[in-house]
C-alpha cells in the first residue's frame, strides 16, 4: 500500500505507513466510543499533521492507493464488474 487517502468534510487528507485493515479498525472502535480523533496528513509536498474528529453520521471515505500492479489487480471495467462489481469490505 502506497498510502491511504481520506476524504472528510469535502477535503483531502492522507495516511502513510498504515495497513488499511488497521485504519478501518481504528475508525470503527473510535465510533463505538462515540467520538475519535484520527491523525492524518494535511497538505502536499510538506506534510502537516491534522486531527479529524470522527463521529457517527459524519461522512468519511477511506481510499487505499496501491503501490504495485499486483495490488491493483485487473483495473478494467470488465475485470471489476465481471464478478458482480467491486468487492464490498466489511
Amino acid at each position: 500500500m502506497k498510502r491511504i487517502d481520506i476524504y472528510y468534510g469535502g477535503e483531502h487528507y492522507s495516511v502513510g505507513g498504515r495497513r488499511l485493515e488497521d485504519l478501518r479498525q481504528e475508525v470503527e472502535v473510535g465510533l463505538m466510543g462515540g467520538t475519535h480523533w484520527l491523525e492524518v496528513n494535511d497538505g502536499e509536498g510538506m506534510m502537516r499533521t491534522a486531527y479529524l474528529m470522527i463521529t457517527p453520521g459524519v461522512p468519511l471515505a477511506i481510499v487505499p492507493i496501491p503501490e504495485t500492479p499486483e495490488e491493483i489487480g485487473d483495473p478494467s471495467a470488465d475485470g471489476v464488474w465481471s464478478n458482480g462489481g467491486p468487492p464490498v469490505l466489511g
